[in-house]
């Protein structure tokens, strides 16, 4: 049988999946221990056990001014952020798309300049967005909308433009007006393209978020991060970054899983 039949079985298929975080950890620890016996005051590798440590102090106790559990008021602070953010983007990202895919004076107007505006790297209009919006949490989910928006209007209208030109001649002959075709035929064939776009968006939308707080906010996972850098408390930065990759995991696995339950007839055509 050619390698490219073959399928590993179950437990096969989780030990593979496995294997590259093991790998990693069994990496990371060696790399410890190497730093560690040569210098037991080094900061750059600290031990899996006073990284663990850490996470459990930071989960769990309040600081000793506030009283308030920072890593959590941080998270909120964040995924607020990052959700209002997507969800601006994705609902003008599905205006534009649809316009852009099925009219062709839209698509004559923007679909040159959302391409060239997709070029523009966002971080580089980060200080543009600080000095019109301010420091406030406005530039911080403007800079996630700038940021993934023209990607997503691209793919979605290249969605609408590989519908099957049939079906909107079939939909026009039945009296079908634009809006009710944009409705009844575009929109239920390009929502799960919706929220793979999305998915891919996830990390560059993290990415802005994270930027963005490093540079001017007085909460949030990215600030948290850059404010500790200075004393090089590399388990507490590193116990932030799994938390921030393990949030966005969540993420993507709830997209995915509101995906294959909302439009199962995808998965049974893969």
């Amino acid at each position: 049988m050619r390698l490219i039949n073959r399928r590993p079985a179950r437990p096969t298929a989780v030990l593979l999946a496995a294997l590259p975080f093991v790998a990693v950890m069994v990496a990371y620890w060696v790399g410890s221990e190497i730093r560690l016996a040569a210098n037991p005051a080094d900061k750059l590798l600290p031990a899996p056990e006073t990284v663990a440590t850490t996470a459990r102090r930071l989960f769990t106790e309040g600081d000793r001014r506030s009283g308030e559990i920072l890593l959590w008021s941080d998270t909120w602070a964040s995924l607020r952020r990052l959700g209002i953010g997507v969800g601006i983007a994705a609902a003008l990202s599905t205006i534009i798309g649809v316009a852009i895919g099925m009219l062709p004076y839209a698509r004559r107007t923007l679909s040159d300049f959302v391409a060239v505006l997709s070029m523009v790297p966002p971080l580089a209009l980060l200080p543009i967005l600080f000095i019109v919006f301010g420091l406030g949490e406005a530039s911080k989910v403007v800079l996630i909308v700038v940021g993934i928006t023209p990607f997503i209007i691209r793919d979605l209208s290249q969605r609408v433009l590989d519908i099957p030109h049939e079906e909107i001649v079939k939909a026009q002959t039945l009296g079908a007006s634009t809006a009710v075709i944009a409705l009844r035929v575009v929109l239920p064939k390009i929502l799960p393209r919706l929220i793979a776009s999305v998915r891919l968006s996830l990390g560059a939308a993290w990415l802005f978020l994270i930027a963005a707080e490093a540079v001017a906010a007085e909460s949030g996972l990215g600030y948290r991060i850059f404010l500790v850098r200075r004393y090089l408390a590399m388990d507490i930065i590193l116990t932030y970054v799994i938390w921030i990759t393990l949030l966005a995991f969540l993420i993507d696995w709830a997209l995915k899983t509101l995906s294959r339950r909302a439009f199962p007839w995808l998965e049974a055509g893969l």
